[in-house]
């Protein structure tokens, strides 16, 4: 049996700011929304031309709080074919988060605090 994973999803406060942030961040455009006819709740699936996995961001009207993340021992990674253009860029964003340099990866944190591994391309 196999399987074959097709998106994650995050729970989301502010629906707008966070498309921005992964626009910003990591290139991620929405590739389609399901809206509750009662506006209770908006999905959004985020994705690029790189791979057809998907980040599902949820908003939920109803939540008001924010969300607890445990220890954000939890991640999304992303390899990054400019390893050195994305850390300068999210420098500059301020997102960075935690930095393993003997490991050569750093994490950013978005607007909820989710955490998301950036990884340089592997080598052969």
């Amino acid at each position: 049996m196999k399987f074959k994973m097709i998106h994650e999803n995050y729970n989301v406060k502010d629906l707008k700011r966070s498309i921005e942030f992964y626009g910003e961040a990591l290139g991620l455009f929405e590739k389609r929304r399901i809206e509750s006819p009662d506006g209770s709740f908006i999905i959004v699936y985020l994705g690029n031309e790189e791979s057809d996995f998907e980040l599902e961001l949820t908003w939920l009207r109803d939540h008001e709080e924010p969300y607890n993340l445990g220890e954000c021992e939890f991640h999304l990674a992303f390899e990054a074919q400019d390893y050195e253009e994305a850390y300068k860029k999210h420098k500059e964003m301020g997102c960075i988060c935690f930095e393993n340099p003997e490991m050569g990866i750093y994490f950013i944190v978005d607007p909820d605090g989710y955490w998301l591994e950036v990884l340089p391309p592997k080598t052969k």
